[in-house]
């Protein structure tokens, strides 16, 4: 998870960021599969969020 993803955020980082945004994604949702804590729920919802707001704010395609 990046620690700082706000409306300043550099697309120029963009081809770094969200490859290893993906791949934590990957990660948590093997590593959390069934029931889920609080707080595992969060970070994957932090992940999620921050790998949409990178797409958003530099149009980059959503994969199907």
């Amino acid at each position: 998870m990046l620690e700082n993803v706000d409306s300043n955020y550099n697309c120029a980082n963009a081809s770094n960021d969200l490859p290893s945004l993906l791949q934590e994604l990957e990660q948590l949702e093997q590593a959390v599969q069934g029931e889920q804590t609080e707080e595992e729920q969060q970070h994957l919802n932090r992940v999620r969020n921050q790998i949409h707001f990178i797409r958003n704010k530099c149009d980059i395609p959503h994969e199907s």
